[in-house]
Protein backbone atom coordinates (compact mmCIF):
# COMPACT_ATOMS: atom_id res chain seq x y z
CA UNK A 1 0.00 0.00 0.00
CA UNK A 2 0.67 4.03 -0.67
CA UNK A 3 1.42 5.92 2.04
CA UNK A 4 -0.51 9.41 1.88
CA UNK A 5 0.97 12.66 2.14
CA UNK A 6 -0.98 13.23 5.16
CA UNK A 7 -0.24 9.44 7.02
CA UNK A 8 3.86 9.89 6.45
CA UNK A 9 3.97 13.13 7.50
CA UNK A 10 1.70 12.17 11.26
CA UNK A 11 4.01 9.13 11.08
CA UNK A 12 7.61 11.76 11.16
CA UNK A 13 5.59 13.58 13.35
CA UNK A 14 5.82 11.04 15.70
CA UNK A 15 9.25 10.04 15.66
CA UNK A 16 10.07 13.64 16.23
CA UNK A 17 8.20 13.88 19.16
CA UNK A 18 9.81 10.35 20.71
CA UNK A 19 9.05 7.93 22.77
CA UNK A 20 8.88 4.22 22.16
CA UNK A 21 7.31 0.62 23.46
CA UNK A 22 10.34 -2.26 24.68
CA UNK A 23 9.59 -5.75 25.00
CA UNK A 24 8.88 -8.60 22.96
CA UNK A 25 5.67 -10.61 22.11
CA UNK A 26 5.20 -14.58 20.54
CA UNK A 27 3.40 -14.60 17.43
CA UNK A 28 2.27 -16.95 14.49
CA UNK A 29 2.06 -16.19 11.04
CA UNK A 30 2.00 -19.09 9.94
CA UNK A 31 -1.03 -20.17 7.19
CA UNK A 32 -3.27 -22.93 7.80
CA UNK A 33 -2.05 -26.26 7.08
CA UNK A 34 -3.18 -27.40 3.58
CA UNK A 35 -4.70 -30.31 3.02
CA UNK A 36 -3.43 -33.67 3.53
CA UNK A 37 -0.89 -35.05 0.82
CA UNK A 38 -2.91 -38.59 0.78
CA UNK A 39 -6.26 -36.67 -0.12
CA UNK A 40 -4.36 -34.76 -3.09
CA UNK A 41 -3.07 -37.97 -4.20
CA UNK A 42 -6.12 -39.80 -4.26
CA UNK A 43 -8.24 -37.19 -6.28
CA UNK A 44 -4.94 -37.39 -8.48
CA UNK A 45 -5.34 -40.90 -9.16
CA UNK A 46 -9.73 -40.80 -9.42
CA UNK A 47 -8.72 -38.05 -12.18
CA UNK A 48 -6.36 -40.37 -14.53
CA UNK A 49 -9.31 -43.01 -14.92
CA UNK A 50 -11.60 -40.28 -16.65
CA UNK A 51 -13.18 -38.02 -13.71
CA UNK A 52 -15.52 -35.89 -14.42
CA UNK A 53 -15.56 -32.22 -15.34
CA UNK A 54 -16.67 -30.82 -11.72
CA UNK A 55 -13.78 -33.13 -10.57
CA UNK A 56 -11.38 -31.61 -12.76
CA UNK A 57 -12.93 -27.64 -11.51
CA UNK A 58 -12.48 -29.31 -7.88
CA UNK A 59 -8.63 -30.19 -8.24
CA UNK A 60 -7.77 -26.99 -9.95
CA UNK A 61 -9.37 -24.59 -7.24
CA UNK A 62 -7.22 -26.91 -4.84
CA UNK A 63 -4.14 -26.89 -6.36
CA UNK A 64 -4.65 -23.02 -6.70
CA UNK A 65 -5.55 -22.78 -3.08
CA UNK A 66 -2.38 -24.84 -1.92
CA UNK A 67 -0.01 -22.45 -4.27
CA UNK A 68 -1.59 -19.34 -2.90
CA UNK A 69 -0.60 -20.98 0.53
CA UNK A 70 2.60 -21.46 -0.61
CA UNK A 71 3.15 -17.95 -1.85
CA UNK A 72 1.91 -16.57 1.05
CA UNK A 73 4.39 -18.82 3.06
CA UNK A 74 7.19 -17.44 1.10
CA UNK A 75 5.69 -13.81 1.28
CA UNK A 76 5.52 -14.11 4.83
CA UNK A 77 9.36 -15.36 5.21
CA UNK A 78 10.31 -12.91 2.39
CA UNK A 79 9.35 -9.78 4.69
CA UNK A 80 10.60 -10.83 7.51
CA UNK A 81 14.05 -11.32 5.95
CA UNK A 82 14.01 -7.93 4.44
CA UNK A 83 12.53 -6.73 8.12
CA UNK A 84 15.59 -7.94 9.70
CA UNK A 85 17.89 -6.87 6.86
CA UNK A 86 16.32 -2.94 7.47
CA UNK A 87 16.88 -3.34 10.93
CA UNK A 88 20.83 -4.43 10.48
CA UNK A 89 20.96 -1.59 8.56
CA UNK A 90 23.25 1.36 10.25
CA UNK A 91 22.00 3.91 8.11
CA UNK A 92 18.87 5.92 9.09
CA UNK A 93 17.77 7.81 5.54
CA UNK A 94 18.60 3.47 4.13
CA UNK A 95 16.42 2.13 6.74
CA UNK A 96 13.61 4.40 6.50
CA UNK A 97 13.73 4.40 2.16
CA UNK A 98 13.90 0.48 2.27
CA UNK A 99 10.92 0.25 4.91
CA UNK A 100 8.68 2.48 3.13
CA UNK A 101 9.57 0.88 -0.16
CA UNK A 102 8.69 -2.50 2.08
CA UNK A 103 5.27 -0.90 3.60
CA UNK A 104 4.06 -0.76 -0.62
CA UNK A 105 4.06 -4.17 -0.83
CA UNK A 106 2.43 -5.30 2.30
CA UNK A 107 -0.99 -6.55 2.15
CA UNK A 108 -3.46 -5.40 4.94
CA UNK A 109 -3.46 -8.98 6.23
CA UNK A 110 0.11 -8.81 6.27
CA UNK A 111 0.62 -5.86 8.77
CA UNK A 112 0.12 -8.07 12.21
CA UNK A 113 2.99 -10.27 11.38
CA UNK A 114 5.70 -7.52 9.79
CA UNK A 115 4.84 -5.83 13.21
CA UNK A 116 4.93 -8.23 15.76
CA UNK A 117 8.42 -9.42 13.70
CA UNK A 118 9.65 -6.45 13.57
CA UNK A 119 9.28 -5.94 17.72
CA UNK A 120 10.90 -9.20 17.99
CA UNK A 121 13.86 -8.25 16.41
CA UNK A 122 15.52 -6.62 19.95
CA UNK A 123 14.44 -2.88 19.05
CA UNK A 124 16.38 0.14 19.81
CA UNK A 125 14.72 3.41 20.70
CA UNK A 126 16.95 4.41 17.34
CA UNK A 127 14.56 2.64 15.71
CA UNK A 128 11.29 4.26 16.84
CA UNK A 129 10.99 5.90 13.84
CA UNK A 130 10.45 2.74 11.77
CA UNK A 131 7.95 1.35 14.48
CA UNK A 132 5.99 4.41 14.15
CA UNK A 133 5.81 4.60 10.20
CA UNK A 134 5.12 0.33 10.51
CA UNK A 135 1.75 1.49 12.80
CA UNK A 136 0.74 4.59 10.92
CA UNK A 137 1.00 2.47 7.54
CA UNK A 138 -1.65 -0.29 9.28
CA UNK A 139 -3.60 2.71 10.18
CA UNK A 140 -4.20 4.41 7.70
CA UNK A 141 -5.24 0.86 5.94
CA UNK A 142 -6.94 -1.04 8.89
CA UNK A 143 -7.13 1.01 12.53
CA UNK A 144 -9.16 -1.31 13.78
CA UNK A 145 -7.07 -4.25 13.20
CA UNK A 146 -4.09 -2.14 14.56
CA UNK A 147 -5.85 -1.22 18.00
CA UNK A 148 -6.61 -4.59 18.49
CA UNK A 149 -3.49 -5.63 17.86
CA UNK A 150 -1.99 -3.10 20.12
CA UNK A 151 -4.22 -3.22 23.06
CA UNK A 152 -3.71 -7.04 23.55
CA UNK A 153 -0.35 -7.13 22.62
CA UNK A 154 1.47 -3.50 23.80
CA UNK A 155 1.86 -2.21 27.38
CA UNK A 156 3.10 2.08 27.82
CA UNK A 157 0.32 3.38 25.37
CA UNK A 158 2.84 4.13 22.34
CA UNK A 159 1.42 2.10 19.43
CA UNK A 160 -2.12 2.26 20.74
CA UNK A 161 -1.51 6.48 20.46
CA UNK A 162 0.63 6.52 17.48
CA UNK A 163 -2.32 4.22 15.31
CA UNK A 164 -5.27 6.70 16.69
CA UNK A 165 -3.02 10.11 15.74
CA UNK A 166 -2.36 8.61 12.34
CA UNK A 167 -6.66 7.82 12.28
CA UNK A 168 -7.54 10.73 13.30
CA UNK A 169 -5.29 12.35 10.93
CA UNK A 170 -7.96 10.67 8.10
CA UNK A 171 -11.07 10.45 9.96
CA UNK A 172 -10.79 12.14 13.39
CA UNK A 173 -14.74 11.44 14.08
CA UNK A 174 -14.22 7.57 13.73
CA UNK A 175 -11.64 7.73 15.83
CA UNK A 176 -13.69 9.91 18.75
CA UNK A 177 -16.41 7.10 18.11
CA UNK A 178 -14.02 4.33 18.65
CA UNK A 179 -12.40 6.15 21.85
CA UNK A 180 -15.30 6.15 23.70
CA UNK A 181 -16.59 3.11 22.92
CA UNK A 182 -13.85 1.11 23.92
CA UNK A 183 -13.21 3.40 27.13
CA UNK A 184 -14.44 2.61 30.89
CA UNK A 185 -14.70 3.84 34.15
CA UNK A 186 -14.97 7.73 35.05
CA UNK A 187 -11.46 8.88 34.86
CA UNK A 188 -9.92 10.64 31.55
CA UNK A 189 -10.12 8.86 28.66
CA UNK A 190 -6.85 7.06 28.09
CA UNK A 191 -7.21 7.41 23.72
CA UNK A 192 -8.05 11.08 23.62
CA UNK A 193 -4.23 12.30 23.71
CA UNK A 194 -3.30 10.79 20.92
CA UNK A 195 -6.23 11.80 18.59
CA UNK A 196 -5.43 15.86 19.99
CA UNK A 197 -2.00 14.87 18.63
CA UNK A 198 -3.35 13.88 15.19
CA UNK A 199 -5.56 17.21 14.74
CA UNK A 200 -4.08 19.34 16.99
CA UNK A 201 -2.23 21.01 13.84
CA UNK A 202 -5.38 20.72 11.27
CA UNK A 203 -8.38 20.99 13.52
CA UNK A 204 -7.24 23.04 16.82
CA UNK A 205 -10.24 23.82 17.43
CA UNK A 206 -11.72 20.31 17.90
CA UNK A 207 -8.51 19.34 19.37
CA UNK A 208 -9.34 22.07 21.93
CA UNK A 209 -12.87 20.65 22.61
CA UNK A 210 -11.58 17.67 23.06
CA UNK A 211 -9.24 18.62 25.46
CA UNK A 212 -11.53 20.81 27.15
CA UNK A 213 -14.09 17.79 27.96
CA UNK A 214 -11.10 16.13 29.72
CA UNK A 215 -10.96 16.05 33.69
CA UNK A 216 -7.98 16.89 35.07
CA UNK A 217 -5.55 14.27 35.05
CA UNK A 218 -2.52 13.05 32.93
CA UNK A 219 -3.55 12.37 29.82
CA UNK A 220 -5.31 16.12 30.02
CA UNK A 221 -1.37 17.11 30.53
CA UNK A 222 -0.13 15.10 27.59
CA UNK A 223 -3.28 16.01 25.20
CA UNK A 224 -2.17 19.81 26.30
CA UNK A 225 1.66 18.82 25.63
CA UNK A 226 0.64 17.84 22.13
CA UNK A 227 -1.43 20.96 21.30
CA UNK A 228 0.98 23.88 22.55
CA UNK A 229 3.77 23.38 20.07
CA UNK A 230 1.22 24.25 17.08
CA UNK A 231 -0.10 27.16 19.02
CA UNK A 232 2.92 28.67 19.52
CA UNK A 233 3.54 28.51 16.31
CA UNK A 234 0.79 30.69 15.17
CA UNK A 235 2.45 33.36 17.45
CA UNK A 236 2.14 35.44 20.79
CA UNK A 237 -0.80 37.07 20.59
CA UNK A 238 -3.28 34.11 19.06
CA UNK A 239 -0.89 32.00 21.90
CA UNK A 240 -2.27 34.16 24.66
CA UNK A 241 -6.11 34.65 22.90
CA UNK A 242 -6.40 30.44 23.17
CA UNK A 243 -5.21 30.52 26.48
CA UNK A 244 -7.76 32.87 27.87
CA UNK A 245 -10.27 31.23 26.06
CA UNK A 246 -10.22 28.52 28.69
CA UNK A 247 -12.36 28.08 31.14
CA UNK A 248 -10.88 25.63 33.50
CA UNK A 249 -8.46 27.49 35.93
CA UNK A 250 -6.25 24.85 35.78
CA UNK A 251 -6.07 24.08 32.65
CA UNK A 252 -5.14 27.63 31.58
CA UNK A 253 -2.42 27.07 34.45
CA UNK A 254 -0.81 24.42 33.17
CA UNK A 255 -1.01 26.47 29.73
CA UNK A 256 0.46 29.74 31.07
CA UNK A 257 3.20 26.79 32.82
CA UNK A 258 4.11 25.54 29.69
CA UNK A 259 3.98 28.86 27.58
CA UNK A 260 5.68 31.45 29.15
CA UNK A 261 8.97 30.47 28.60
CA UNK A 262 8.56 30.07 24.59
CA UNK A 263 6.72 33.76 24.43
CA UNK A 264 9.21 34.98 26.67
CA UNK A 265 12.27 34.37 23.88
CA UNK A 266 9.92 36.24 21.29
CA UNK A 267 8.49 39.35 23.81
CA UNK A 268 10.11 38.87 27.26
CA UNK A 269 8.36 42.84 28.33
CA UNK A 270 4.88 41.24 27.56
CA UNK A 271 5.40 38.50 28.93
CA UNK A 272 5.97 39.74 32.30
CA UNK A 273 3.20 41.96 31.55
CA UNK A 274 0.92 38.72 30.56
CA UNK A 275 2.13 36.96 33.99
CA UNK A 276 1.44 40.04 36.47
CA UNK A 277 -2.32 40.56 35.22
CA UNK A 278 -2.64 36.63 35.10
CA UNK A 279 -1.86 35.60 38.90
CA UNK A 280 -1.43 32.27 40.04
CA UNK A 281 0.63 29.50 40.74
CA UNK A 282 1.96 29.58 37.12
CA UNK A 283 2.84 33.20 37.05
CA UNK A 284 4.78 32.69 40.49
CA UNK A 285 6.61 29.92 38.72
CA UNK A 286 7.58 30.94 36.10
CA UNK A 287 7.97 34.73 36.38
CA UNK A 288 11.73 33.96 37.12
CA UNK A 289 12.54 32.10 34.15
CA UNK A 290 10.98 34.97 32.38
CA UNK A 291 13.61 37.91 33.79
CA UNK A 292 16.33 35.67 33.25
CA UNK A 293 15.31 35.12 29.58
CA UNK A 294 15.25 39.02 29.14
CA UNK A 295 18.01 39.85 31.50
CA UNK A 296 20.11 37.75 28.63
CA UNK A 297 18.50 40.31 26.31
CA UNK A 298 18.86 43.48 28.13
CA UNK A 299 19.91 43.31 31.82
CA UNK A 300 19.12 46.66 32.11
CA UNK A 301 15.81 46.72 30.48
CA UNK A 302 14.73 43.81 32.81
CA UNK A 303 16.56 45.63 35.81
CA UNK A 304 14.47 48.48 35.63
CA UNK A 305 11.26 46.35 35.01
CA UNK A 306 12.14 44.32 38.31
CA UNK A 307 13.05 47.60 40.09
CA UNK A 308 8.98 48.84 39.18
CA UNK A 309 7.63 46.12 40.84
CA UNK A 310 6.14 46.42 44.81
CA UNK A 311 7.78 44.44 47.08
CA UNK A 312 6.45 41.11 47.57
CA UNK A 313 7.08 37.64 45.94
CA UNK A 314 7.20 39.06 42.69
CA UNK A 315 9.62 41.33 42.97
CA UNK A 316 12.26 38.52 44.49
CA UNK A 317 11.27 35.89 41.64
CA UNK A 318 12.21 38.42 39.29
CA UNK A 319 15.41 39.05 41.26
CA UNK A 320 15.95 35.52 41.30
CA UNK A 321 15.82 35.44 37.45
CA UNK A 322 18.10 38.51 36.65
CA UNK A 323 20.92 37.40 39.19
CA UNK A 324 20.98 33.75 37.81
CA UNK A 325 21.40 34.97 34.65
CA UNK A 326 24.28 37.76 35.31
CA UNK A 327 25.75 34.68 37.44
CA UNK A 328 26.76 32.48 34.75
CA UNK A 329 28.55 35.27 33.27
CA UNK A 330 29.95 37.40 35.79
CA UNK A 331 29.20 35.67 40.05
CA UNK A 332 31.09 39.25 41.45
CA UNK A 333 28.09 41.12 39.58
CA UNK A 334 25.23 38.74 41.14
CA UNK A 335 26.69 39.08 44.49
CA UNK A 336 26.71 42.82 43.89
CA UNK A 337 22.72 42.09 42.92
CA UNK A 338 22.12 40.51 45.63
CA UNK A 339 24.26 42.69 47.64
CA UNK A 340 21.94 45.94 46.58
CA UNK A 341 18.68 44.29 46.89
CA UNK A 342 19.05 42.34 50.26
CA UNK A 343 15.27 42.46 50.91
CA UNK A 344 14.31 40.91 48.37
CA UNK A 345 16.68 38.16 48.39
CA UNK A 346 15.28 34.75 48.78
CA UNK A 347 17.46 31.30 49.66
CA UNK A 348 16.51 30.14 46.21
CA UNK A 349 17.62 32.89 44.74
CA UNK A 350 21.19 32.55 46.68
CA UNK A 351 21.28 28.60 45.57
CA UNK A 352 20.53 29.93 42.19
CA UNK A 353 23.64 31.93 42.33
CA UNK A 354 25.65 29.37 43.99
CA UNK A 355 25.13 27.00 41.44
CA UNK A 356 25.60 28.99 38.14
CA UNK A 357 28.70 30.15 39.49
CA UNK A 358 30.71 27.69 41.13
CA UNK A 359 31.55 26.37 37.54
CA UNK A 360 33.97 29.57 37.11
CA UNK A 361 34.36 30.65 40.60
CA UNK A 362 33.53 28.24 43.30
CA UNK A 363 35.36 30.31 46.05
CA UNK A 364 32.90 33.18 44.89
CA UNK A 365 30.10 30.59 44.80
CA UNK A 366 30.76 28.86 48.54
CA UNK A 367 31.15 32.35 50.13
CA UNK A 368 27.56 33.01 49.59
CA UNK A 369 26.46 29.43 51.40
CA UNK A 370 26.01 31.17 54.62
CA UNK A 371 23.36 33.55 53.09
CA UNK A 372 21.08 30.67 53.21
CA UNK A 373 18.47 30.68 55.82
CA UNK A 374 17.22 27.44 56.06
CA UNK A 375 19.54 25.78 57.94
CA UNK A 376 19.08 22.30 56.64
CA UNK A 377 19.18 23.48 53.22
CA UNK A 378 22.10 25.09 54.36
CA UNK A 379 24.60 22.43 55.25
CA UNK A 380 22.88 20.25 52.37
CA UNK A 381 24.41 23.04 50.59
CA UNK A 382 27.20 23.10 51.89
CA UNK A 383 28.26 19.60 51.82
CA UNK A 384 27.24 19.03 47.68
CA UNK A 385 29.40 22.19 46.68
CA UNK A 386 32.36 21.43 48.61
CA UNK A 387 32.72 17.79 47.93
CA UNK A 388 32.01 18.66 44.39
CA UNK A 389 35.00 21.65 44.88
CA UNK A 390 36.92 18.88 46.71
CA UNK A 391 36.98 16.69 43.74
CA UNK A 392 37.46 18.94 41.40
CA UNK A 393 40.88 20.88 43.40
CA UNK A 394 40.95 19.42 46.58
CA UNK A 395 44.02 21.72 48.22
CA UNK A 396 41.69 24.72 47.13
CA UNK A 397 38.80 23.42 48.32
CA UNK A 398 40.53 22.31 51.95
CA UNK A 399 42.24 25.83 52.02
CA UNK A 400 38.88 27.67 51.57
CA UNK A 401 37.38 25.65 54.22
CA UNK A 402 40.04 26.50 57.03
CA UNK A 403 39.78 30.29 56.36
CA UNK A 404 35.82 30.19 56.59
CA UNK A 405 33.08 29.35 59.24
CA UNK A 406 32.76 26.02 57.43
CA UNK A 407 30.04 24.05 60.23
CA UNK A 408 32.66 21.38 61.90
CA UNK A 409 30.44 18.19 61.25
CA UNK A 410 30.33 19.46 57.47
CA UNK A 411 34.25 20.11 57.49
CA UNK A 412 35.14 16.27 58.51
CA UNK A 413 32.55 14.82 55.69
CA UNK A 414 34.13 16.79 53.60
CA UNK A 415 37.91 15.44 54.58
CA UNK A 416 36.50 12.02 55.42
CA UNK A 417 35.41 11.95 51.58
CA UNK A 418 38.68 13.62 50.53
CA UNK A 419 40.25 10.62 51.88
CA UNK A 420 38.65 7.76 50.95
CA UNK A 421 39.33 9.37 47.31
CA UNK A 422 42.62 9.83 47.48
CA UNK A 423 44.93 6.71 46.01
CA UNK A 424 45.99 3.63 47.91
CA UNK A 425 49.93 2.61 48.47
Amino acid sequence: MKLTRSTALAAFFIIGLGGFIAGRISFSDEPANPPPDAGQRQVTRSGSHGESAVDQASLRKTAAANQSQRTGKTSVQDHKARLEAIVRGENALDRNRSLLALIDQLAPGEFEAAVAHFRSLGLTEDRMGEYALLLTAWAELDPTAALTYARENTQNGFATETILSAWATKDSEAAVRWAQANHQGDGANPYMPGIIRGIAASDPARATELLASMPRSVERAEGLDFIMPHLLEKGVEATRAWIAGLKDDALRNGAILRSAEPLAKTDPEGTVSWLLANPGEASQRRLDNVYNTWAQKDQQAALASFNALPAGENRSNALRGVVTSVAAKDPLAAVALMDRYPGDVTDRAVQNVIWHSFGSDPATAASQISRITNERDREQMYRRALNAWSERDSTAAQAWMQANPVPETIKQQVLRRQAERAPKN
